[in-house]
């Protein structure tokens, strides 16, 4: 009897120790928490922070940026969040973007780098690598861009070539409906691969279709809960099974994809003839093999992907917007038409000429990259130095969402924000540059593909307006609604393009 109450005291002894220390545990936990997410004084308001989680269960990742303008609307133009390890700020309004990229854009020039694109490329290639690496390969890439036809006749000749293909390609459905994802995406892929690869792929290509597709996904998934519960708890989740384990999946097909094509470039590339970016790439590598620059082969992999990714996600996007919201508004429609008839005519090719003579049709153009909003928070920055912004202190290391989305649908700069209406780019008939449009930035870190893009839009939309009527299938309702990923882009569809001549 007293063996069985001294082993039931041990048992109960043990058991409330086992909690003491769980409980100790637990509470340690919760205290350096706490500590870690202490904010300095004045730091941006916002709205309560769970522990550990900070606000990612207040997030809606499907439309994250429209659940932000709620916050926007409670807390003001500048707002900070907590999304599991990171600290976040929110700013809205176009005097404090001006002046972030502007006056302050030393202090906002560096990029966020994700855990997922930390990864994925590190601190290399164009889009996601800073200091040093950042500024030897956008100098690089702006400069061989130009030489390889950017702003020149040869590459407006290349886009008018490719719109004939895509126009060729969409006339053989013969007004059936189709969903014209693949087809835009290809032909908007082949103009940045004629300048990094030197050389375009058929809409037949099974392998290039599938890597399209690859492309899509990840940059879908990595927009994702799961994506972005990995960026938040990366530690957890790179061990954990998910859709999140296929985002790497992927971008590992696509860098083999660039390394295979560089490979086959070592092999016959003549430095005193470079073809491509790849070859000038080889070149300056050689140029300096003892010097420590960022010109090695990892960097030619990452440059290469991201502008492969720049060129053809972004632009592409738009495009299948632009030819859903002219479906949806038939009446637009027949006055882009209208002026390409009166201008252009049936027969000849749009040119980039046209385009100071076809002022309703750009500004249809920009209203579809205004509506389309397809990159709602802006590519993420990180605060290099501590800094005050409108009476806020902004820590080191704090990462910064720019938010387009409030600035392209405020209703002190645009006449009707939530309505698609060209006559925001128009005044007296003429074309209208307007401040508070946004889609490629603003400050030393715009998109540096800014200009391509722009042609791209106006030669591959004024193509396909010239030569068909985007129509809706029969019995079948288009939706305006988005899928998000790391762009807003449209739901899947379909349309019929019914030949007008």
């Amino acid at each position: 009897m007293i063996a069985s109450l001294s082993s039931l005291v041990t048992s109960f002894w043990a058991a409330l120790h086992l909690r003491t220390l769980l409980l100790a545990a637990v509470t340690f936990l919760f205290l350096v928490n706490m500590l870690r997410s202490r904010h300095p004084k004045n730091y941006p308001p916002g709205p309560w922070r769970l522990p550990f989680m900070g606000n990612f269960f207040q997030i809606d990742f499907e439309q994250r940026h429209l659940v932000l303008q709620q916050f926007v609307k409670k807390y003001g133009n500048v707002f900070s969040l907590e999304l599991g390890r990171s600290s976040v700020v929110v700013v809205s309004g176009l005097p404090l973007i001006k002046k972030m990229f502007t006056h302050l854009d030393q202090n906002f020039v560096n990029r966020f780098l994700s855990p997922v694109r930390e990864r994925i490329t590190g601190n290399n290639g164009l889009i996601g690598s800073n200091g040093q690496t950042w500024k030897e390969q956008r100098r690089f890439a702006l400069m061989t861009l130009r030489n390889f036809g950017l702003g020149k006749k040869s590459l407006e000749q290349r886009m008018q070539e490719e719109a004939y293909h895509l126009v060729e390609a969409i006339g053989e459905e013969g007004g059936q409906p189709l969903d014209p994802h693949l087809k835009i995406n290809n032909a908007v892929s082949n103009i940045i691969c004629s300048v990094t690869f030197g050389e375009r792929f058929e809409y037949e290509d099974c392998q290039f279709q599938e890597l399209l597709k690859l492309l899509d996904e990840a940059m879908h998934l990595q927009g994702s809960v799961a994506g972005q519960l990995y960026n938040a708890f990366p530690r957890i989740m790179k061990y954990l099974p998910g859709p999140h384990q296929k985002i790497f999946r992927n971008w590992e097909e696509l860098k083999l994809f660039i390394s295979h094509i560089i490979k086959k470039h070592q092999k016959d590339w003549n430095p005193d003839e470079p073809r491509d970016f790849i070859d000038a790439f080889l070149m300056e590598m050689q140029k300096y093999p003892d010097r420590t620059t960022s010109f090695n082969e990892e960097n030619l992999i990452c440059s290469t992907l991201d502008l492969f990714l720049a060129g053809t996600e972004t632009t592409s996007t738009t495009l299948r917007w632009a030819l859903l919201y002219m479906t949806v508004y038939p009446e637009i429609q027949e006055n882009v038409q209208a002026e390409i008839d009166r201008v252009v005519g049936h027969k000849r090719q749009v040119s980039l000429s046209d385009r100071d003579s076809m002022p309703y049709t750009n500004a249809v153009i920009h209203e579809v990259q205004r509506m389309g909003n397809i990159i709602p928070l802006n590519v993420p920055r990180e605060v290099t130095v501590d800094t005050k912004l409108d009476g806020f202190h902004l820590p080191k290391g704090t990462v910064i969402m720019t938010n387009l989305t409030a600035l392209h649908r405020d209703p002190k700069e645009w006449a009707t924000p939530e309505v698609f209406n060209p006559e925001h780019f128009l005044e007296n008939g003429q074309f209208k540059k307007r401040e508070s449009f946004l889609p490629f930035s603003m400050g030393k870190r715009a998109c540096l593909g800014e200009q391509l893009a722009r042609s791209e839009l106006f030669i591959f939309f004024s193509a396909l307006m010239q030569r068909f009527t985007f129509k809706p299938p029969i019995n079948e309702k288009l939706s305006l609604k988005f899928r998000m990923g790391l762009t807003l882009s449209p739901v899947k569809h379909r349309i019929c393009a019914v030949p007008r001549l």
